[in-house]
């Protein structure tokens, strides 16, 4: 498919519009699913690490199958798999409602719903990324505002409908909002150029064609020949019974030669068939041999294989408190009647702002991205750490605030993983970081869950939580100290397509 020239506005905008929409709706519960952990916890009585296995599902499935979204958009195109995937999230959340067990909400809310967000941010960012070229920063900034904006209206959203309607009413209304998404992906109209000729067929489809003229033609040999027999032996049977026969055997024995020799060729057109096969099998190895030496590539690179470990224990640490924020202020005796907002509404709008102001600092040319990172990781470690001292409303308030503009920081990390690889290699290098990052988002509430389960408390779950986050934050920054560079050049050259990053040239 032909695209025409990124237009940068127009129609643009109204994909931009959508797009934030879309995102709204699909990742505004998995995001606040704080609030419904708490009324699972009463629903089903089962323990605090079990239960946060939904709300970790969701919110890293679709990163772990980031590449399995990537395929389906690419296949399909933007607009069907936003539509289909309004029905997965919709009906995920719909289902959810008549859950029985724990178990059915790992199916029905962790991986229908998880999978579906999934999808419908790879549809997001590409459709948007094929609109827009000089303001692409801008628009992918506006796009991915959606979900934190989400997290902020959907946390109180869902307390006030329960309340209301409760826990399984809560789920049906907001699952039926979630069906606005199919408006969303009618509007996702794909750029194509108009005069494009039509693609030309591929070669591994072209092959069978080829062998298809041959039975064609065998075929059409035969009913001519029988034609040509049959009006041939007429005639002479006429004048000649004898002669009639003999002409009959002869012309029977060519018949028999001609099928011999078309025999030969269908036999060689399958020698062909089959040795094409073989070659392009043996192409698709050598693309998946090529993908794995590349990998290994990168990770020679010490500053990707530090930031490869730095967001594993980055969204193990830091990402539980957006799920488990609510219930710490329970355990900790805090009246609701002190609740200004609710504390998961407080992150989202101060992710908002962070991912806002540190884009903007990112774009500084005196600002070294890497290290700016780095002191968000270091911060946010501090911050974990500082968790369990909060005895009142407003001190959880205010740590809810600096872990969510923290959080931020999201919108730095492609620069940061740009600059360490290159724009070469920043599709495959962000791949991996992507499928990590799920992990940990995976991974790191039920560690915390199972923490308080085991101490009955959420100190020592916060305290390993901010370990996690400041070892990531200080392996990232030895790995990209200026001596390691300097250490290098004298020791030898790095290998080809690798990047370092050199942090004095920007500091």
């Amino acid at each position: 498919m032909v695209f025409q020239k990124p237009p940068d506005g127009g129609w643009g905008w109204v994909i931009v519009l959508v797009s934030f929409f879309t995102q709204f709706l699909c990742y505004g519960s998995p995001l606040a699913v704080g609030v419904l952990y708490l009324e699972w916890l009463d629903a089903f009585g089962e323990g605090k690490g079990k239960t946060a296995w939904v709300g970790s599902l969701a919110n890293g499935i679709g990163l772990l199958a980031s590449p399995v979204c990537s395929i389906c958009v690419s296949s399909f195109g933007a607009r069907p798999v936003a539509i289909f995937s309004g029905f997965m999230v919709a009906g995920g959340l719909m289902m959810s409602s008549f859950a029985p067990n724990i178990y059915f909400l790992y199916v029905s809310y962790g991986i229908v719903v998880g999978l579906g967000c999934g999808l419908l941010y790879t549809a997001t960012v590409t459709i948007t990324c094929q609109y827009f070229d000089k303001r692409r920063g801008l628009a992918l900034g506006l796009i991915s505002t959606g979900s934190s904006v989400g997290l902020f209206i959907y946390a109180a959203l869902q307390r006030e409908l329960i309340e209301l309607y409760g826990l399984d009413g809560c789920l049906l209304i907001v699952g039926a909002l979630s069906l606005n998404i199919l408006a969303c992906g009618s509007l996702m109209r794909p750029l194509e150029s108009s005069g494009s000729p039509p693609p030309e067929k591929p070669c591994v489809d072209k092959v069978p064609d080829q062998y298809f003229v041959y039975h064609e033609k065998e075929k059409t040999v035969e009913e001519n020949i029988s034609i040509l027999e049959k009006g041939y032996i007429d005639e002479k049977c006429v004048n000649n019974v004898l002669d009639c026969k003999q002409d009959s055997v002869l012309n029977k024995n060519v018949l028999s030669s001609i099928n011999v020799n078309e025999k030969d060729t269908y036999k060689k057109k399958v020698v062909e068939q089959t040795n094409f096969c073989k070659q392009l099998a043996k192409r698709k190895w050598q693309l998946y041999l090529t993908y794995w030496k590349e990998t290994m590539v990168l990770f020679k690179n010490k500053v990707f294989s530090a930031l490869f470990v730095a967001i594993l224990l980055f969204d193990i640490g830091g990402f539980p408190p957006s799920l488990l924020m609510e219930d710490v202020a329970r355990s900790a005796n805090i009246n609701e009647d002190d609740y200004y907002m609710p504390l998961i509404s407080i992150i989202g709008i101060m992710t908002t702002v962070g991912k806002l102001i540190l884009g903007i600092l990112a774009d500084f040319k005196w600002v070294n991205t890497l290290y700016l990172y780095v002191t968000t990781l270091l911060m946010t470690g501090l911050a974990l750490f500082a968790i369990p001292f909060a005895k009142s409303y407003l001190t959880l308030a205010m740590l809810s605030g600096i872990l969510g503009f923290l959080t931020g920081n999201w919108s730095i990390f492609p620069y940061v993983t740009t600059k360490t690889v290159g724009i070469e290699k920043l599709t495959h290098a962000y791949g991996i970081l992507m499928f990590f990052a799920g992990l940990g988002n995976s991974l790191g509430p039920p560690i915390v869950g199972w923490f308080y389960d085991w101490t009955q408390e959420y100190d020592t779950a916060f305290y390993f939580s901010g370990f996690c986050v400041l070892l990531g934050g200080f392996l990232l920054l030895l790995a990209a100290l200026p001596c390691w560079n300097s250490c290098t050049n004298q020791s030898s050259k790095l290998p080809p397509n690798t990047y370092s990053y050199k942090v004095a040239s920007s500091a």
